[in-house]
């Protein structure tokens, strides 16, 4: 008889767990219902509608119609402003994240150091990344205006060449990328959270191992604070190629497409050709682009990224 009220205690206590599980299960996901709906309705249709009209010639006012791969064979074989763009904004990568990366690093570097007035000098670089970014585009406007702008008002005073900047077409994306340097104090507390966060034992052991400053930067702050310069890189080589802002208030791609931004010229090929099928396609390519680019990246960082724990072969 006991045996018997065991056994159904039992089986009512495992269908009375069943039944709680499947009730917290179907709350969990009652409460994800309106994010997935979110998602569904305002992430991922819109993703997949927009890879439809790729394949489509659709300018708002008709309906799309089907033309399939015409538009991918376009880009590559008739338009030759799309390589154009890609290799300004290939060339804007090249310099600007690498020297954003350098530069926030540095900052990042002395800001970490005990001296007065540190939390002025740190919220003073850090500005710079909060001003809009139309902003930043008339500050530079003004301070590399070819005639009286203060960069070259400061260099013919020292008796240097003054560059025509925003008119010369070999010069103006360095006007771009000046903008991007100035705006790298924004990596500056990601690079001091992650300085800070340096055990302080690795340092006295280099000490007392006879390492002296460059060798303890080299073989201990650097590698421990990898994670986070690989962070900073890979976001802002995503973020380089989505460079619109600036453009389309500074220069507006002049002079001559010099400053034809892949961005700027998909702009212009949805919202004033009215090519919507076709600045989709480019849409699409940027995004092939870009995760090829985020993959390579991934997999070299493994060999120069340094994980604490992590085993390396």
């Amino acid at each position: 008889m006991t045996n018997a009220v065991e056994r159904v205690e039992s089986v009512y206590k495992r269908r009375h767990h069943f039944t709680m599980q499947t009730r917290q299960t179907i709350e969990a996901y009652i409460g994800l219902t309106p994010y997935l709906a979110g998602f569904l309705i305002f992430t991922l249709g819109p993703i997949l509608y927009s890879l439809y009209l790729s394949f489509t010639d659709y300018d708002v006012l008709s309906p799309p119609k089907w033309i399939g791969s015409a538009n991918y064979v376009k880009m590559f074989t008739v338009d030759g402003l799309i390589p154009h763009s890609l290799w300004i904004t290939f060339k804007y990568t090249i310099v600007a994240v690498p020297a954003g990366v350098v530069v926030g690093y540095a900052l990042g570097l002395l800001l970490n150091q005990k001296a007065v007035g540190l939390s002025f000098w740190r919220t003073a670089f850090y500005m710079p990344s909060v001003v809009p970014a139309m902003a930043t585009a008339y500050l530079f406007m003004w301070l590399l205006q070819s005639d009286y702008g203060l960069i070259n008002t400061v260099l013919r005073a020292v008796g240097l060449p003054a560059p025509k900047w925003w008119g010369d077409p070999d010069t103006v994306i360095w006007c771009f990328i000046l903008m991007a340097i100035w705006g790298a104090g924004g990596g500056v507390v990601l690079y001091l959270s992650s300085l800070q966060g340096v055990p302080t034992d690795l340092y006295d052991a280099a000490k007392v191992d006879g390492a002296n400053v460059w060798q303890r930067f080299r073989h201990v702050t650097l590698p421990m604070t990898s994670p986070v310069i690989f962070f900073t890189f890979l976001t802002g080589m995503i973020a380089s190629f989505q460079v619109f802002t600036q453009v389309f208030v500074s220069s507006n791609g002049g002079p001559a497409n010099g400053s034809l931004f892949y961005m700027l010229y998909l702009y212009r090929i949805a919202w004033t050709e009215l090519k919507m099928g076709y600045a989709a396609a480019m849409a699409w390519i940027l995004f092939v682009i870009l995760l090829v680019l985020t993959v390579l990246v991934l997999r070299l960082s493994g060999r120069l990224v340094y994980y604490a724990g992590e085993e390396r072969n």
